[in-house]
Formats: C-alpha cells, structure tokens, sequence
C-alpha cells in the first residue's frame, strides 16, 4: 500500500527555506510522498531560489524520486521519492546561494544510503544567512560526528557574494543507525582561536584589523585566555571573487564548541566586522548552553533519526530550532520536549534543555 502524502505548509513559524530542507529530508528517509505550499512564505521573495531547487534536484537524484513544480518561484512543489541509493552527485546553483545548506538537505540523506556517497556542492562557501564553511568544517563537523558517523568535507574553491563560483566535495558512507547523543556538560573554556580572510583583491591588512578588534573586544570580557585569530590572505586559485570574514571558536574542557562569524560588506570597517563576532561569540558563552544557536536546529533532524534518547543543553530556544522540531515531529513521530535547566548555575539565565526520543531509523541496506 502506497503511503500517504505529507502536507506541509510551507510559510508557518520560520516561513523559509528550512522548511523544505527538513521536510523534503524527511520524506526521503521515510518514504514519505510530500507536497509542500506557501514556500518561503514569510520571506520578501516567496517561491523557490536557486540554492532551493539544486537541494532538491539533489536528493531527488540521490533516491531516484520524483519532483514536480521544481523552478525557479514556484511556491509549491510535490514530491515522491524512491530508494536511497548514494554514488556520486553534483548540486550547483549558479549563484552565491550557501553550499552549506546543500549539505543540510543531503547529509541525513546519505547517512541510510546503499552506499558511499560523494557530494560536489557548488555556489557560496562563506555567504550571508547561512553557516560559513568554515563553520561547518570546525564546530559542525566535531560535533554532528558524535552521532557515530564521519565525513570528509573538501573545500577546492572558496566563493562569495554575489557570484558563488565555490565548489566543496563531501564524501561520506552509509551507517547502520545514529546513536543518541548528550551534550549537556558545558566545561569551562580552554581556548580561543579563529581565522580571519582575504579573497580576491582585498588587501591582508583588512583581514589584520578584523582580528585584532575581534580580540580586544574579548579580552574585555574574557582576560585569562590566550585568543589566537589568524589573518589569512586566501590563495588566488582557491579562491572565486572578492570577500572577507571572520569566524572564532571557543572550545570548552568538556569539547564543546562554539562560534561568532561575520562576513565583510562594501562600506562596513573591517573592526566593525571582527566586533560583530566576537560579541556574537561573548552572547553565545554568556548563556550557560553546551551549543551555540546555531548548532541547535541543525542537530533536530539527527535526534529524531537517533536510537535512544538524546539530550542537548543550550540557551534561548531560536524559531528556526522551533520550526525544525514542529516538522521532525510532524513527519517521524519523534517526541521532543524542551524544559528549562534545573542546573543552579543556570538559575540567572535563558537556558534550556532539549530532549527528543529519537525514532531508531536504521538502514534497510546494511
């Protein structure tokens, strides 16, 4: 018997593009044949984007399903999809549109494929709205891995607004289940480090005082580390267009990792941009949580698909986080709850832990 098609309405809670990725994730994972309306209802641009209808494409081709209304504007798509097969896949979007969220559409995708995959993912690298590469490859990475899978994530050509023009390969093998994950236990913080760059014609002292106001902004709060921020002028060949931007890393006793980033734009100071960071890494620390905001929402899809039950500590619930555990729980029956911590260190601020009991999906394949 033929399952029944999932309704989603694409323009409730965050109204964007996440709502496709863990929507359309989902139904390739379970089976599930999906319509989707209202996309990107709550943006100023409603409909599908490029960087949209490449991730689709992409995982249409990686289970051999079926998409349709898949262009360019298009505010409702309907798809089927078919055995997850993995091998090799190119999802490109001719524009700056972030490779990053690429990845978030697939990666869960492969992980119950038939077999190893390799993703070659083109567009932005380091774009705006979305997680910088650099990002994914040094806090993404570490911690998503604790779900007991790995990846390789090859950055062979950097891009930027408004051309794209970047290219990153992923390669990664089929696991047999994901195992629940707790990341509670904040520690305290050990070190300090990131990297600030330079592309294109950008001078490297645009990258200098990035890093050195992103460090004198932290020291103000946080004296007793060492805070190591490489400036980098990123090689000719490994890099498509102008940009610049930062990204600092704060790692804890315990392994937890967060991060402040920003990106450079045409009449903002390079201080301004290393400031906006480091307060984005200081606001990140303040909140007593075990992930930084970002991490949040991108590891509901991953507690859901878990075997057991996984826990994550962290501060102000964000509507994206709120918007992936609505569609996680629509589509896999996976129970959520989010409760304030009763750590007394926590007492004084926004922090909360999500819990979800995962539904133990394990590969039909392996």
């Amino acid at each position: 018997m033929a399952a029944q098609r999932v309704e989603v309405d694409g323009g409730i809670l965050e109204g964007g593009g996440q709502i496709l990725r863990v929507s359309t994730a989902l139904s390739c994972l379970l089976g599930l044949p999906l319509r989707v309306q209202k996309i990107r209802a709550g943006r100023s641009s409603p409909g599908l984007r490029p960087q949209h209808l490449s991730g689709l494409e992409m995982v249409r081709d990686l289970c051999e399903g079926r998409l349709e209304g898949g262009e360019i504007g298009s505010t409702e798509i309907t798809f089927t999809p078919g055995k997850i097969k993995g091998g090799t896949h190119t999802a490109d979007t001719k524009t700056a549109g972030s490779v990053c969220l690429l990845m978030q559409v697939s990666m869960p995708c492969v992980l119950f494929a038939a077999s190893p995959s390799q993703l070659y993912l083109k567009g932005g690298t380091n774009a705006e709205m979305a997680p910088q590469i650099d990002y994914t490859v040094m806090v993404f990475k570490p911690i998503v891995e604790k779900f007991g899978f790995t990846f390789a994530c090859d950055i062979k050509m950097r891009g930027y607004y408004p051309k794209g023009g970047g290219e990153v390969v992923i390669r990664m093998s089929p696991v047999k289940q994901l195992n629940a994950i707790n990341i509670t236990d904040r520690g305290t913080v050990t070190k300090i480090y990131g990297r600030t760059f330079v592309a294109g014609v950008l001078p490297l002292k645009i990258a200098k005082d990035m890093a050195a106001a992103a460090v004198r902004c932290i020291r103000k709060e946080i004296r007793d580390l060492y805070v190591n921020v490489q400036p980098v002028q990123e090689p000719k060949d490994q890099a498509f267009g102008n940009g610049n931007g930062i990204i600092i890393i704060a790692e804890t006793s315990t392994g937890c990792m967060f991060a402040g980033s920003a990106l450079g734009k045409r009449g903002v100071y390079a201080d301004r941009v290393g400031i906006e960071a480091a307060e984005m890494l200081l606001s990140n620390l303040r909140h007593g949580g075990a992930v930084d905001e970002y991490m949040q929402d991108q590891l509901i899809i991953f507690m859901a698909l878990a075997s057991g039950v996984s826990r994550i500590k962290t501060g102000p619930i964000t509507l994206h986080t709120q918007t992936a555990i609505y569609f996680a729980e629509q589509l896999t029956k996976a129970k959520f709850t989010i409760n304030k911590s009763e750590d007394e260190d926590d007492s004084s601020k926004e922090t909360y832990i999500i819990e979800c009991q995962g539904i133990g999906m394990t590969n039909p394949n392996l």
